[in-house]
């Protein structure tokens, strides 16, 4: 028997279910996606599930269960099921799909934190964070930056200097495997019923850090490769990991691109720390680009506002606009298709 509550069930997710036509079914939690099925624990133990016709065709992509999504299912033996319907999500974790298309897709489901896991070597990137923590916050889940690997020895004022526009945006935690004090404080501040998805790309410590916070070894890790010196990929999926006395983690594969979505333009704003300087602009549409009187082209100019801060700015801004656009372009195709299929039906039949 499982305990649901540790995984995060409460009573808003019960009166959801309730409303749901399949609630006399019993319900889950999906702990890891196959390519054909999807794993879900329940009360009575974890089932092999796969999806219901309606639910695989009457679906785009991005709405199939995801890694914490909570799911009502059939079982039709001790150990498989058919998932029928999926409960409204909280605080979903996306990104832009890779590639050209404007396409979601889902990292993780009902987060209440996301660790940025960036380790304190040739991999430290501030944009990289930047970007991470844009996305995250816009999506309404608190933001965490866990730097690790400190027993290599860096620079601790170039990073302090280097984070300084964010450190009011997030709490940043310094961890070392070799310090064990530093596992305990980030152990402490993991909730009971917490959900914790950690992103980050290859080789900066996520699963040695679960398994670190969980005590013992769970997920495989491996060594950083001796002829690039970056890491290999050792997590090959999103799984779902209970603690024993704490919250639940989610790992997930290394991410080689982070692209964001449509992010709102002051929340963008306010993280980059533009939105106190545009109130002085001279034009109120100012795009902060060309335009005379702008007070954020003047702030970088008097060093008041860092240039490489500006110029991600401006790129993210710009990834965020392609990527509403995109999906503009696509809703109103859609919408034509729709209308030709109407009237093709209304003509012959």
């Amino acid at each position: 028997m499982n305990n649901l509550s540790l995984y995060g069930w409460n009573t808003t997710l019960f009166q959801q279910k309730q409303s749901s036509q399949f609630n006399h079914f019993p319900h889950g939690r999906v702990s890891v996606v196959h390519r054909t099925c999807y794993e879900v624990i329940s009360e009575e133990g974890t089932f092999q599930c796969e999806l219901s016709g309606n639910m695989l065709y009457g679906r785009s992509p991005e709405e199939y269960p995801c890694t914490g999504d909570w799911v009502i299912f059939q079982p039709t033996d001790h150990n498989n099921g058919i998932i029928f319907d999926i409960l409204p999500r909280k605080k979903a974790l996306y990104r832009k799909k890779s590639g050209t298309v404007a396409q979601l897709q889902a990292i993780a489901v009902h987060v209440d934190k996301a660790f940025i896991v960036q380790s304190l070597d040739d991999n430290f990137n501030v944009r990289r964070i930047e970007r991470f923590m844009v996305q995250i916050l816009n999506e309404g889940i608190t933001p965490v930056l866990i730097l690790t690997k400190a027993d290599l020895g860096y620079d601790e004022k170039s990073v302090s200097d280097s984070l300084k526009h964010l450190s009011d945006k997030m709490p940043v935690f310094v961890t070392s495997m070799h310090t064990p004090d530093t596992i305990d404080t980030l152990r402490n501040y993991i909730k009971e019923g917490e959900t914790i998805v950690f992103t980050g790309s290859s080789g900066v410590g996520k699963s040695t850090l679960v398994n670190a916070l969980c005590g013992k070894t769970i997920l495989d890790t491996s060594s950083i490769s001796d002829s690039t010196g970056k890491g290999r990929h050792t997590s090959t999926r999103r799984e779902m990991i209970l603690m024993d006395h704490s919250g639940v983690l989610i790992d997930t594969p290394g991410m080689r691109e982070f692209g964001i979505t449509s992010v709102d333009p002051d929340t963008l704003s306010s993280i980059m720390h533009i939105s106190d300087l545009e109130e002085s602009c001279h034009y109120v549409d100012c795009t902060h680009t060309n335009e005379p009187g702008c007070a954020v082209i003047e702030a970088v100019e008097n060093g008041l506002l860092d240039s490489c801060v500006y110029e991600s700015y401006l790129k993210l801004r710009k990834e965020a606009w392609h990527f509403s656009a995109s999906e503009r372009d696509k809703k109103l195709r859609e919408k034509s298709l729709s209308k030709i299929i109407k009237i093709y039906k209304k003509e012959n039949f």
